[in-house]
C-alpha cells in the first residue's frame, strides 16, 4: 500500500525545487496534494505533472507572507479534499544580498524573516487547526544546516532558520496532546536552481559545498526525508530537527 494513501498534503513553494520534488513524491505515495506557490504557472506545472502520473493535485496561488492569502489557500485545499493531514511549510530562501549583521541591508533581514520565519508561522497558524480537526497529523517545517552550525556572512537567513528550529520545538510540545507532530528538516546545500546560483557567487558557500562528505544533496533526498516525516512510520517522532546535510554539520 502507498505510504500516504488516504492523506491530504498542503505544500508551500511546491512549484519548484524541493517543494516540487516533495509534491511529486507525496502524490506517488498516494496523497492528494495541494500545491501553494506565489508563481501560479509553476504550481500549475507541478499539478499537471502529478495528473499525468495518475495522481490528484490542485495548484493554488498563495503568498505565504500574506495572512489572508495563506489562510484562503488552506481553506481551498480543505474544501477540495475534505481534510488536511500533512502541512509542509517549504517556501523560503536566501539571496546574494545576505551578509553579516554589520553589513547586510536591513531590508534583506526583514525579507528573510518575513518569507522564511513569518511564512512558516502563518502556515502553522492556519494549518494546525485543520490537522486537529482531522484527528492529528504531521507538520514539516524547513529549517537549514545554518540553524545548527556557524556559517559566516548569512546572518539574515541564519536568524530566520534558527527561529524556525525554535518554533518547531515549541509547537511540537504545545500540540502533542492533539496528536499533531511537528518536525523540521535541516538541509545543507541542495542542487536547486536558486542554490546553485548562490554557490556560484559566494566563496564561503562554495567552500561549504566542497566539504559535503557524500556530495551535494538532490531535492529528491529532502523529499524522501519529508515522506518519512509525513508517513505513519514516524508516528513517534516529534520535536526533531532532522539534518539532511551530507555530513557537513559535523564534518
Amino acid at each position: 500500500m502507498p505510504r500516504l494513501a488516504g492523506k491530504v498534503a498542503f505544500i508551500t513553494g511546491g512549484g519548484s525545487g524541493i517543494g516540487r520534488a516533495t509534491a511529486l513524491l507525496f502524490a506517488r505515495e498516494g496523497a492528494k496534494v495541494a500545491i501553494a506557490d506565489i508563481n501560479a504557472s509553476a504550481g500549475d506545472a507541478t499539478a499537471h505533472r502529478i495528473a499525468e502520473e495518475g495522481g490528484e493535485a490542485i495548484a493554488i496561488r498563495a503568498d505565504v507572507t500574506d495572512p489572508e492569502s495563506l489562510a484562503a489557500a488552506i481553506q481551498k485545499a480543505v474544501g477540495a479534499f475534505g481534510r488536511l493531514d500533512i502541512l509542509h511549510n517549504n517556501a523560503g530562501g536566501s539571496t546574494p544580498e545576505d551578509a553579516t549583521a554589520v553589513d547586510a541591508p536591513l531590508e534583506e533581514f526583514w525579507r528573510a524573516i518575513k518569507l522564511d520565519l513569518f511564512g512558516t508561522f502563518l502556515g502553522c497558524r492556519f494549518g494546525i487547526p485543520e490537522l486537529m480537526k482531522a484527528g492529528g497529523g504531521s507538520v514539516i517545517n524547513m529549517a537549514s544546516n545554518v540553524a545548527l552550525m556557524g556559517i559566516p556572512g548569512r546572518d539574515c537567513y541564519t536568524a530566520a532558520k534558527g527561529g524556525i528550529a525554535a518554533i518547531t520545538r515549541s509547537l511540537a510540545v504545545a500540540y502533542a496532546p492533539e496528536r499533531v507532530r511537528v518536525n523540521a528538516i535541516a538541509p545543507s546545500a541542495t542542487k536547486t536552481a536558486r542554490v546553485m546560483k548562490l554557490l556560484a557567487g559566494n566563496p564561503a558557500l562554495d567552500r561549504m559545498a566542497r566539504s559535503h562528505l557524500l556530495g551535494l544533496i538532490e531535492p529528491e533526498d529532502i523529499a524522501a526525508a519529508a515522506l518519512y516525516l509525513a508517513s505513519d512510520e514516524s508516528r513517534m517522532v516529534t520535536c526533531q530537527i532532522m539534518p539532511v546535510d551530507s555530513g557537513v554539520t559535523i564534518s
